[in-house]
């Protein structure tokens, strides 16, 4: 569906349902260069379980119109305005990656918009390799081939699909490739950019479950469980031989963590 947030046009999949926003609520944010199609299978699960659904695509990404925001702290507000914007009083955030991060500001900046918080592939920060920053900003495909290699695990490489026929680095390489020129540079630099994560994770009252993978090289393990420490009484989940990319190399593990 199509809803105005901040004066622009944006693309929101719901999972296949009408969007209600009498029931439970629940935003999921994709990570950087990425749009909605990351939470395909998720949406549907929770749309047909009695949640109401957000997946946006985020500003200048997808189907969305506007410039992609610059800044996590920009992105968080523009998520607790999308809730508005919806109709919904609060809801859940279900965040990958640089999603994980705006979801946390998100929730330290509008805690009265948030009632729960799942961090996938999350870490307290995201360095960004300086090669790949300077590759993403001249819109070069070696960026992409970076993003895509380093976030897949090694299962996924070998053509672990799920989906007969169907290779998930090829699969991650097309979304990339449509991505608008600057968007992957953009969503880069705000997470590296961001170092607000801990001081944030300290404001957090909501439950908190973090979904991590055990081979992510982009946000390892190690990263993730920081973040965990600073947030006091979170769960935190381990997935095995389990790259960045979990949503689609793990699908079943990461809704079953999300049940949890």
């Amino acid at each position: 569906m199509q809803i105005t947030v901040n004066g622009h046009d944006t693309f929101v999949a719901n999972g296949g349902r009408v969007f209600d926003p009498s029931l439970p609520v629940v935003v999921l944010l994709h990570g950087a260069g990425f749009d909605s199609s990351t939470w395909a299978l998720h949406t549907r699960w929770f749309a047909h379980h009695g949640y109401a659904v957000l997946a946006p695509d985020l500003p200048g990404h997808g189907r969305s119109g506007g410039d992609a925001l610059t800044t996590i702290g920009d992105l968080a507000d523009w998520t607790a305005a999308l809730i508005t914007a919806a109709g919904a009083k609060n809801a859940r955030l279900i965040g990958h990656s640089m999603g994980s991060l705006i979801a946390v500001e998100t929730a330290a900046r509008h805690p009265d918009k948030v009632t729960r918080l799942d961090l996938l592939g999350t870490a307290a920060t995201m360095t960004v390799g300086p090669d790949l920053l300077k590759d993403a900003e001249a819109n070069a495909q070696s960026a992409i081939d970076m993003v895509s290699i380093w976030g897949l695990g090694m299962r996924a490489e070998l053509g672990g699909s799920l989906a007969p026929g169907l290779w998930m680095h090829t699969g991650a390489q097309r979304v990339l490739e449509a991505t608008k020129p600057g968007v992957l540079y953009a969503d880069l630099n705000a997470c590296n950019a961001y170092q607000n994560a801990l001081a944030a994770a300290a404001e957090i009252k909501v439950p908190v479950t973090l979904i991590l993978g055990e081979r992510d090289m982009m946000t390892p393990a190690k990263a993730g469980k920081a973040l965990a420490a600073a947030l006091g009484d979170a769960r935190t989940v381990i997935l095995p031989a389990t790259g960045h990319m979990m949503m689609i190399e793990r699908p079943d593990e990461v809704l079953a963590a999300l049940r949890g």
